[in-house]
This record gives structure tokens, C-alpha cells and sequence, in this order.
């Protein structure tokens, strides 16, 4: 089977199924593992937002979904040279990928027949989800129950670990200018680690907000998650952030491997949060994945 993934989490999904030889085209956002990108054709592009601030990022954004623009780029006739079976990619969220009805159409237009299925998860439960639906789509069911049940019996774990422990309130700032809270799967990583999430939207779309809201339930520990950056990135936007909640610990984390991407990282991403959130129960998290900022 020839596998196209359009998004960096089906990317994830499909190397840790053991699919890697099958995949032929991805984008130029998945950088997990690092060969992904120099070793398969890249069928989709974007701006390349390095070098520009948080703030300057949104504004791009805004003014391309204003504008009835798209953010993203199919490039159409490397997908058709591909001849994939089945491509991966999602409804989401505009501003994280290319929506599934683009790609429908492109390939109506080209005349390709592939199956075209979209992973849209909302809860840490439905990301776990599209790990089957993946699996059963690219005709390994058993290596995704395999790796899914693995998967709950590391949450499992973790979840003992922390039982019977005061759970601490946690804030997460999922961007930083302007302030976005926490929303789909991400609450739920933090009730897994053994906190309490607080301004958050669990189950949703995470929403724009104020500092002043985040603040309100006087979060003991805030998290700063700032969707397509790892720790370095993060590690810098939470030194702004943290003057805003001078009564409380404030942590940068790898987001884009940890946190904002639907695969099975975010299982690491409950187990770098319990580390934070209960350091003398569970153990501290490889170098590059969290680093405290105040």
C-alpha cells in the first residue's frame, strides 16, 4: 500500500504502526521522525514562519482565512505522480493542515482513486481512536491494537502513580499573542497527570481568551504549549508569559512533541505534565522535553 499522510501526527501514527516503507508522500511540517521529510516526496506547503513572532503569526493568519486564502498548498502533481492507495488527513483545524474536502477535490479533479480518511479527534480517548481507524485502514489492525493497548497500560501506570495525590490547578497557554486556552485532548492529558485543569475547554476547540481569565482561577502551575514549537520556542514565549502569573510555576514544554500533535507522543506528553505536577512520583522526562521558567 502507497500511504500519503498530510498531516505531522498521521506521520507519527503511521511509523509507529511500522509503515514507514509504506509511506510515500508527506509534508513539510513532519519533521517526527527526522527522515520523514529528506526521505519522502513533500505534497504539501506553507509559509515558513520561523523568524516571526507569535503575534505576527496570527496576524498572518487571520488575514489569510479573511482573505478566503488558504494556508496550505497541495501540490497537486507530485500527489498524482505518487498513485497513493490511501492519504491521511484531517477537518480539524484550517490554520494546523489541509481539510480533507481540498484534498477530495484535487483528486477528483486529477482523476486519482484513493482512499481519503480524516483523523479528527477531540479527546485523548479519540485520538487513541484513529490510531485503529489508521490501522484498519492501511490493513494492520493487529499492530494498532497492539500498540493502542500499550499505549493505555503506560496511561494506566500513570494514573496509579498519581492516585491519591492533591491535584494541583493547572492553566495552559496554547498561544501566547493573544492568549488561547487549552482546548480539545489537551485537558485531558493534564487530569492524567494528576492536576486539575482550570480555563480550559476539554472536548473543544480551544478558544481566545485574556491573561486576566487564565489567572482568575489562581492556577498553581501554567503550562505554555505554543502549537508548531518545541521546547526552545516555548521556553522563550513562557518568559513573557510568566509575569502574568507571578503566584505560580510556570513550565515551557516541547509542544509539537509533546502536547498539540494527535498521535501516540501525547502519552509522553501525560508523563512529562506528572512530572512536573508530581516530581517525587513520577520520573523527570528526557533532556528537550520541559524546562521550568519561573
Amino acid at each position: 500500500m502507497r500511504v500519503v499522510s498530510l498531516l505531522p501526527s498521521a506521520t507519527e501514527i503511521v511509523y509507529a504502526l511500522g509503515l514507514g516503507g509504506d509511506l510515500v508522500g508527506v509534508t513539510f511540517e513532519c519533521d517526527k521522525p527526522p527522515s520523514a521529510r529528506a526521505e519522502k516526496t513533500v505534497v504539501v506547503g506553507g509559509k515558513d514562519t520561523r523568524g516571526m513572532t507569535p503575534g505576527e503569526i496570527d496576524a498572518y493568519v487571520r488575514g489569510r482565512l479573511a482573505e478566503g486564502g488558504e494556508l496550505y498548498t497541495l501540490h497537486a502533481g507530485a500527489l498524482a505522480g505518487l498513485a497513493p492507495d490511501l492519504i491521511l488527513t484531517q477537518d480539524l483545524c484550517r490554520v494546523c493542515a489541509l481539510p480533507s474536502g481540498h484534498v477530495t477535490d484535487a483528486l477528483d479533479h486529477l482523476g486519482c482513486r484513493a482512499d481519503v480518511v480524516s483523523l479528527d479527534p477531540y479527546t485523548l480517548d479519540e485520538v487513541l481512536g484513529t490510531i485503529h481507524s489508521v490501522g484498519e485502514a492501511a490493513g494492520v489492525p493487529e499492530r494498532a491494537e497492539k500498540l493502542v493497548t500499550g499505549l493505555r497500560e503506560r496511561l494506566d501506570a500513570l494514573a496509579a502513580a498519581v492516585a491519591g495525590r492533591r491535584r494541583p490547578r493547572v492553566a495552559i497557554v496554547e498561544w501566547v499573542d493573544p492568549p488561547f486556552t487549552a482546548g480539545h485532548w489537551v485537558p485531558d492529558l493534564v487530569t492524567a497527570a494528576g492536576g486539575e485543569p482550570v480555563a480550559a475547554s476539554a472536548g473543544r476547540r480551544s478558544v481566545q481568551t485574556t491573561y486576566a481569565e487564565l489567572a482568575a482561577p489562581a492556577p498553581e502551575v501554567v503550562l505554555v504549549t505554543p502549537c508548531g514549537f518545541h521546547l526552545d520556542g516555548a521556553v522563550e514565549q513562557a518568559r513573557h508569559v510568566a509575569p502574568h502569573f507571578p503566584d505560580a510555576q510556570v513550565w515551557a514544554l516541547d509542544a509539537d512533541g509533546l502536547v498539540v500533535r494527535p498521535g501516540p507522543r501525547l502519552v509522553d506528553g501525560a508523563e512529562a505534565i506528572a512530572a512536573i505536577l508530581h516530581p517525587e512520583a513520577v520520573p523527570v522526562p528526557p533532556p528537550g522535553a520541559i524546562a521550568r521558567v519561573s
